[in-house]
């Protein structure tokens, strides 16, 4: 385990008292300071805007709109059941981040927690894993959307047309982002009143006047068994929860961005898993319910049965009002999904671990981003949708590693923790499980490991490549950034701190009781 940051971690003036909050807890420059670091953005994120961040990428509407066709077919209305399930795991996981993030309020998440809790080696493959998937989600994200703007405007979805609308959406976010953290943060904001408009009041209007179905179907696995036992059929239909609950992280990817995260982006992180839970409840059940042909999207002959159960419930205006509000929740995906990526990016270059890191760790002057990330992060998806526009048959191959990929990230985060603390790290950040940490850490362990066996299960189509596409498509990145990690050698460029938790959680007490200290003895500090 190093020591703490040297002198030379921290600019020159950063480490100082002024600030510290009344209730005795470090001023969010000072935590910087502990850390190693010093300000380099603009604190104008709320922490309303910061779960409004996380809640778009997460993206209910999004989740709901492309799986629910696949969960219904593989398994039935029961399906639904796997929201509720995979909820309740990614909670443990969160809870674990927000012990982290509250001791760490780094720009960037995954990389600076992995790297703090175990070392420079492990917290660049932890990055580089997440890094491809997030470059991937977001291709797939806009080339989702693009059939949403082809809808809207009466466009033929082809090949062109889904490319040129794709960019749009990528350059469309990234001029957005380019305008700073406060039109990033108004932007997530009327996201996140579309996807709740379009998840939980849609839900409802559908439960309430459009419903054709009792709620017992949700009980009804509708032959998808055959003559076999469900229990197989149901672990199958686990997409239907696993591909939705994550987005959460990004709350923490800006951190430094938000004014006082050391409290707000854990609260944040969990009501991004409760409402998103929520809304895609609303959301499914309400499709379900009000689904006319339910036997046939069940038996796999609709493959997109939304557009038709909208157009029945809503009309073809209500419909284009629908389509609309979607291209917002898309545009707003987009937006967080680039947001997230470029702190990641900046983060991982800021410490000098990533080719071209000086250029990709500057912040504008002005608008406080970090401008060059943002490029890499649409430029790098934008010529993802290039290639699927060559050849349009690779966007499963690209795609079908990416979640799984977001899921080992994660859990290299957990695992961290957990080692830290079986080492005797107690989280000093003001926000803590006590004594559920040990606990909750195992179980989010033991959750998410669960959540990669079925992530990694082949297919049974009988072809070796689609059955066990989405272990080949891990394989390539992890051998990729086993040859670049120990060819490069990017971690013996970086002097910045790592495995140090135990030692920044001592430096964090002894500095609250200095200041605790220091308060009293001025008649300033209640006891």
């Amino acid at each position: 385990m190093s020591d703490l940051p040297s002198k030379a971690h921290h600019p020159a003036g950063a480490h100082t008292s002024a600030g510290n909050r009344a209730d005795g807890h470090l001023s969010d420059s000072d935590h910087l300071a502990v850390l190693g670091y010093g300000d380099s953005f603009e604190r104008s994120m709320s922490p309303w805007a910061n779960f409004a961040l996380g809640f778009t990428y997460l993206s209910p509407l999004v989740g709901v709109y492309s799986l629910l066709a696949v969960a219904l077919s593989t398994g039935g209305p029961p399906s639904i059941w796997w929201i509720v399930i995979v909820a309740c795991g990614q909670l443990l996981v969160a809870l674990v981040f927000g012990e982290v993030v509250s001791q760490f309020p780094i720009a960037g998440g995954i990389y600076p927690w992995a790297r703090r809790l175990w070392s420079k080696r492990y917290a660049w493959m932890a990055a580089w894993i997440y890094i491809c998937a997030l470059i991937v989600t977001i291709t797939s994200v806009a080339e989702f959307g693009a059939g949403f703007l082809a809808s809207l405007f009466g466009l033929d979805l082809s090949r062109n047309s889904t490319l040129f609308l794709g960019l749009g959406l990528l350059v469309l976010a990234l001029a957005i982002n380019f305008s700073g953290t406060k039109w990033l943060a108004r932007i997530a904001r009327i996201g996140l009143f579309a996807e709740l408009i379009g998840v939980i009041g849609l839900g409802l209007f559908l439960l309430i006047f459009e419903r054709k179905h009792s709620f017992s179907v949700f009980f009804d696995t509708m032959g998808t068994a055959g003559d076999g036992s469900y229990l197989p059929v149901f672990m199958g239909a686990a997409v239907a929860g696993l591909f939705l609950f994550y987005g959460f992280e990004a709350c923490g990817d800006v951190a430094e961005e938000v004014s006082n995260p050391a409290r707000g982006i854990p609260k944040a992180m969990l009501m991004t898993i409760f409402v998103g839970a929520i809304s895609a409840l609303f959301s499914f059940g309400g499709y379900v319910l009000a689904a006319p042909n339910l036997e046939e999207i069940v038996a796999g002959e609709v493959a997109d049965p939304i557009p038709a159960i909208l157009a029945g419930s809503l009309g073809d205006v209500g419909a284009k009002i629908f389509l609309l509000v979607a291209i917002l929740a898309f545009i707003s995906c987009v937006l967080s999904l680039q947001a997230a990526a470029s702190r990641l990016i900046f983060s991982f270059a800021r410490d000098g671990m990533m080719p071209g890191h000086t250029w990709l760790s500057k912040v504008t002057d002005g608008t406080k981003i970090p401008h060059n990330a943002l490029i890499v992060a649409c430029t790098a998806p934008a010529l993802i949708c290039v290639l699927i526009w060559f050849n349009d048959g690779i966007l499963v191959a690209v795609t079908s590693f990416a979640i799984l990929g977001i899921y080992l990230a994660f859990q290299m985060v957990v695992l961290g923790a957990l080692r830290q603390r079986l080492r005797g790290w107690k989280p000093a950040g003001p926000w803590s499980l006590g004594g559920w940490g040990v606990v909750v850490n195992i179980a989010a362990l033991a959750y998410g490991i669960f959540a990669m066996v079925l992530l990694s299960l082949p297919g049974d189509s009988g072809s070796f490549f689609a059955d066990w596409i989405v272990l080949i498509g891990l394989a390539v990145v992890l051998v990729a950034g086993f040859i670049y990690l120990f060819t490069a050698r990017p971690d013996r460029k970086s002097d910045a701190p790592e495995g140090d938790a135990i030692a920044v959680a001592e430096a964090i007490r002894a500095h609250r009781a200095k200041l605790k200290l220091a308060r009293a003895g001025r008649g300033r500090f209640p006891e």
